[in-house]
């Protein structure tokens, strides 16, 4: 994944600043992941929320109007992810996609998951077997026109 200039220098001011971004969600005040996903340039922000992470982290002012502009979304090469992590989406829907998207239609019909309006949250949840990654999808469901 080829990550941009403007990235690379929101992470080194991050990574200078000591911060995570949950840190960054109870300074800005906005959701860690939305928040990763304007630094990764998948998102836009307005003037002021891009002004509150910029400075938050102490970065150049001057990638204020670069975190407004709209962003090319689909930063993944358009081949099977290596990195491990980024992989195991794929993988998760390699095997499960079809059982998801057919259980999605059941319940909902002919239709598809926003990915507009839609919120993603990150938890952790403690095991004494190993520690499990929980990731909460939620999209407005968005159902085909019929003309």
């Amino acid at each position: 994944m080829a990550i941009s200039e403007t990235t690379e220098k929101l992470l080194a001011a991050k990574k200078s600043a000591g911060l995570t971004f949950a840190d960054l969600e109870a300074k800005v005040g906005y959701d860690e992941v939305w928040i990763a996903s304007v630094v990764y340039r998948q998102a836009s922000a307005s003037r002021e929320e891009a002004t509150k992470i910029v400075e938050a982290i102490g970065a150049d002012a001057s990638l204020i109007e670069l975190l407004t502009e709209c962003p090319v979304k689909g930063s993944l090469e358009p081949v099977i992810p290596t990195d491990p992590l980024i992989y195991r989406f794929y993988e998760v829907m390699q095997v499960y996609g079809m059982p998801i998207k057919t259980v999605v239609h059941e319940k909902f019909g002919d239709g598809i998951m926003s990915a507009i309006d839609f919120t993603v949250d990150v938890e952790k949840e403690e095991d004494p077997k190993g520690d499990r990654v929980k990731i909460v999808m939620c999209g407005k469901f968005l159902p085909y026109k019929k003309w």
